[in-house]
């Protein structure tokens, strides 16, 4: 598994891109794009579609998957030569954390937080590679609002375990992939 994280428009989805075709190029494998973005309004509906359009104009031949939910639903499709990149999992986050418009006490974060890690881990067994993206979020001052600091905190948790669980990890700053855990680069 590769964790890849960075800021808004950092240049993590290129890198992530241009590192799962290298990998099923080396592998032998298909290439899957597992994308997790949900229309929940316009701008988010106009969005996906310029990343379906960017995927679709690509030199890489991406399968797409658009799974906002329940990814682990997934897995049975992909071989253990494939190659899949989950774009992304703070938008995941978001989608299981308010899907069910559920108070957000203990019991709820630690379902949530298990069911990502398992889903996630589930995929991860189902391929031969799981590039992961995700946004760094928690740079900014977190202020004080109760619910802005349960998911930044859930977040950094959800980071922290999947960067363990991971071969390699990278930070891409201004479009510049930084290795932070792993070997090779």
């Amino acid at each position: 598994m590769i964790f890849i994280t960075g800021g808004v428009r950092s240049g993590k989805s290129t890198f992530a891109e241009q590192m799962a075709a290298q990998r099923a190029k080396e592998l032998g494998g298909r290439l899957h794009y597992l994308a997790t973005g949900a229309p929940s309004d316009e701008e988010m509906s106009k969005r996906i579609m310029r990343h379906q359009q960017k995927r679709s104009e690509s030199e890489f031949m991406w399968r797409t998957w658009e799974q906002p939910r329940h990814i682990e639903r997934l897995a049975s499709s992909f071989s253990k030569k494939d190659v899949v990149l989950l774009d992304c999992v703070t938008t995941l986050l978001n989608n299981e954390l308010f899907f069910l418009n559920q108070e957000w006490e203990e019991e709820f974060l630690r379902e949530v937080f298990e069911r990502l890690l398992d889903g996630i881990g589930v995929l991860q067994a189902n391929c031969a590679e799981l590039v992961l993206v995700s946004n760094e979020v928690l740079n900014e001052p977190l202020g004080t609002n109760e619910l802005v600091l349960k998911y930044s905190f859930m977040l950094g948790n959800l980071h922290q375990e999947l960067v363990k669980r991971a071969d390699r990890a990278y930070l891409v700053e201004s479009g510049i992939p930084i290795l932070v855990k792993g070997g090779r680069g």
